[in-house]
């Protein structure tokens, strides 16, 4: 395979063409900071390893400090990544009509506390009980538009299945739902209200004065800039069929966006701070991802396919860290690693995954895969990522989303053998034997990962499912 691995180091000359590229406003000029060689040996080891394909961008007082493409566009692996390289962001894109919201409240043309029975849109009684404030938050309780046997592929599917679903999942307010009914409903009040479509509005509204050139709503696969999410094999992501209005970005134009919410110039302070702080959920984030108010950190990340992104916008430090990949990299543990080396903070490079060195092996014969994880643990532990759960564990979820039910459970019980405490890894031994129809193996798991996490709610749920499942059987 060829490698592509663009670095820019500022300094001098290159730090102002680099900034000038950027086209960010107002951005400084500066000498660089000594943490930009350990950032670039960070990103730089972490393609090496397989970790990242992807955009990288970082930005400390106004003034970008750190900007890097590595890597490729698609699967063919012929075109580099450019910084004007457009992704798809996941669910960073719902702050566009999270963030619309509220220009039409300071408007003066909607209430956060208005029922959205009142925007006539055709819904189930229920629509009498939810408020706008409930769907920016989350904390609606409406019925899901999609599950894994039904996924809407455009808005006249979704409007179907919301209009025919009557029951609330929970009584608004009291509960929380992260999913994409809650976005559905924001992007079309907005459309009642103005008597334009979402994306015209946001088009006029932000991306205009922003100067967000380089972003497109819902770009086809021949769009300028556009990349394409592939996989391990270098097998293309399907193309996304679903509901509208989603932004893809690059991490310029993600950055005029963080940038515009930091010195309120679309919306006030006070707006601001109403979509930061969820006040149903202040442990799960909201419409602008989570928000830790003692640090005054934001972050946001997002997933669609096999794209990955995620920002911290370290508001106390002055700090925007961007990471955008279109490969379902370690775009989280980067993100975090960066922040960490930028605040004097111990941190790793990040190890070579066991999760993609015993992949193949496991997917044509679990057997294999597994002795080759104790012979990798035994002569490179170094070298290889057996410190975190979630290796094998995603590796377990690829099994079992191929059908291949036995060999995933295998990958579930080698994962609570080596991480004995590790509530999450239980839980999904207990959704492989769910799925094997071994419903009592399933609960015993269910029930250690709550001994471990007493707020495990999907182990509760889960538990509850299977003792309806068996009652209606007797």
């Amino acid at each position: 395979m060829r490698i592509f691995n663009i670095t820019i180091n500022i300094g001098c000359f290159l730090f102002l063409l680099i900034v000038v590229s950027c086209g960010t406003q107002n951005l400084k000029t500066g000498k660089s900071p000594t943490y930009v060689g350990k950032i670039d040996s960070l990103m730089t080891k972490s393609y090496e390893r397989g970790l990242f394909n992807g955009n990288v961008l970082v930005v400390k007082n106004n003034m970008i400090v750190y900007k890097k493409s590595s890597g490729f566009t698609d699967e063919t692996q012929q075109i580099p990544l450019t910084d004007r390289s457009i992704f798809n962001p996941g669910s960073i894109a719902k702050e566009f009509n999270a963030v619309s919201i509220m220009i039409l409240v300071e408007r003066g043309l909607l209430n956060l506390d208005d029922p959205i029975s009142k925007f006539d849109l055709g819904l189930p009684k229920w629509s009498e009980k939810v408020t706008v404030r409930h769907l920016i938050n989350y904390a609606s309780g409406i019925p899901k538009i999609e599950n894994k046997l039904i996924v809407p592929k455009n808005d006249v599917e979704a409007w179907k299945i919301l209009r025919k679903n009557d029951p609330l999942l929970f009584e608004p307010g009291t509960g929380y739902m992260y999913d994409n009914s809650n976005v559905f409903l924001q992007r079309r009040i907005i459309e009642k209200l103005t008597g334009v479509s979402f994306q015209e509005f946001v088009t006029k509204n932000i991306l205009k004065p922003l100067k967000m050139n380089n972003s497109a709503f819902d770009p086809k696969s021949d769009f300028k800039n556009r990349t394409s999410c592939y996989d391990m094999d270098l097998i293309r992501c399907p193309e996304l069929e679903f509901i509208s209005g989603w932004l893809w970005v690059d991490i310029n134009d993600l950055y005029k966006w963080i940038e515009a919410m930091n010195s309120n110039r679309l919306i006030s302070k006070e707006s601001f701070q109403t979509l930061l702080h969820n006040p149903y959920a202040k442990d799960q984030g909201g419409s602008l991802g989570t928000y830790f108010e003692k640090d005054e950190l934001q972050r946001h990340n997002g997933v669609s396919y096999k794209f990955e992104s995620i920002f911290l916008n370290d508001i106390n430090n002055d700090i925007t860290i961007i990471l955008l990949s279109n490969n379902l990299n370690k775009v989280w543990d980067l993100g975090h690693i960066i922040h960490n080396l930028m605040l004097g903070k111990a941190y790793e490079i990040p190890k070579k995954s066991i999760y993609q060195a015993i992949r193949k092996e496991s997917l044509s014969d679990v057997n294999k895969g597994i002795e080759k994880y104790y012979l990798l643990k035994k002569n490179s532990e170094q070298e290889y990522n057996f410190g975190n759960p979630s290796e094998l564990n995603t590796l377990g979820y690829e099994l079992l989303r191929s059908g291949n039910v036995d060999s995933a459970v295998k990958i579930f019980i080698l994962n609570v053998s080596v991480f004995p405490e590790s509530a999450n890894a239980y839980d999904s031994l207990g959704e492989a034997y769910f799925n094997k129809k071994e419903y009592q193996l399933a609960i015993d798991h269910y029930q250690k990962s709550l001994e471990l996490d007493p707020a495990n709610n999907n182990a509760k749920e889960m538990i509850l499912k299977i003792n309806q499942l068996s009652s209606a059987r007797k």
